[in-house]
């Protein structure tokens, strides 16, 4: 089992969710998959985005938790995951959905919601698992469509996580590509961001920027609700939205005013409130 660095930042509601849930690691081909769980109910299943971790649901989870037993990996090469032996999609995906039928059973219904590089490893998850009753897709990767870059990231490779420099490139590289704003960029995302970079070794970017997520959701037969932040950089939400739901009953696209890339933390109450009504 992997052991994340330390990281100087700590806040109550990390500490507060570390209580209340319970931990579940799978092995899987000698790999140890972790698993968070809390809450009662039909299984709904969490999967964060790259240079992420658990955590990307921190603002999430504890709503979710009223009407759903909540499940959320940490995927193999982020957290508190073992990495894979093979660093593709298909090889973390598997590894993923066989820990998830460990636990629950490869016949248990569930929902799937996937972030950003969660969204691809969700939807590929749902054409490999026939029970799959509903999926839903925020900020999603591989769409293949053009991206809207605030500005250049910055490197922290190299850097002390207890350093000002450290500190400064984290809170430059959310306000870049997770958060549109400022104001939005406290110690909780300082906290959820740092810990999860610092801990992620599974390498998304080829991955999603590769296309592919219209062909895996063309395999999906369910519904699927799609949402985007109205500043999300990684897209042009209203273009890639039509794209995805033209001729497709089946399939919603929302998008959320004010909100950049990590929509389900900038906008927490309206994505719970959003996915509740969904689902229901």
């Amino acid at each position: 089992m992997t052991t994340a660095p330390s990281w100087p930042i700590a806040t109550e509601q990390v500490a507060r969710l570390e209580r209340l849930i319970t931990r579940h690691e799978v092995l899987v081909n000698a790999k140890t998959v972790t698993w968070r769980r809390l809450g009662q109910g039909e299984p709904l299943i969490l999967i964060h985005g790259g240079h992420g971790s658990w955590l990307h649901w921190v603002r999430n989870l504890e709503y979710l938790a009223r009407y759903h037993e909540v499940w959320v990996p940490d995927l193999p090469g982020y957290g508190d995951s073992d990495s894979p032996d093979d660093w593709g999609l298909d090889s973390l995906v598997d590894a993923t959905c066989n820990s998830l039928d460990v636990l629950l059973g490869p016949q248990t219904p569930v929902r799937l919601i996937g972030f950003s590089f969660g969204g691809l490893v969700a939807a590929t998850l749902a054409t490999r698992r026939s029970a799959v009753i509903q999926l839903a897709l925020l900020g999603p990767g591989g769409h293949g469509g053009i991206r809207r870059p605030r500005g250049e990231l910055q490197t922290w490779n190299g850097l002390s996580p207890d350093s000002q420099a450290w500190l400064n490139a984290m809170k430059h590289n959310l306000r870049m590509h997770m958060l549109h704003e400022a104001s939005s960029i406290g110690d909780l995302a300082l906290q959820v961001h740092g810990q999860s970079c610092l801990n992620a070794r599974f390498y998304s970017k080829k991955i999603s920027r590769a296309g592919g997520l219209g062909q895996v959701l063309d395999a999906y037969s369910g519904p699927v609700l799609l949402v985007w932040g109205e500043h999300d950089v990684t897209a042009d939400p209203t273009t890639i939205g039509t794209q995805l739901t033209d001729r497709q009953p089946q399939r919603e696209s929302v998008v959320i005013q004010g909100a950049g890339h990590w929509v389900q933390f900038e906008m927490a109450d309206r994505i719970n409130a959003l996915i509740h009504q969904w689902m229901k």
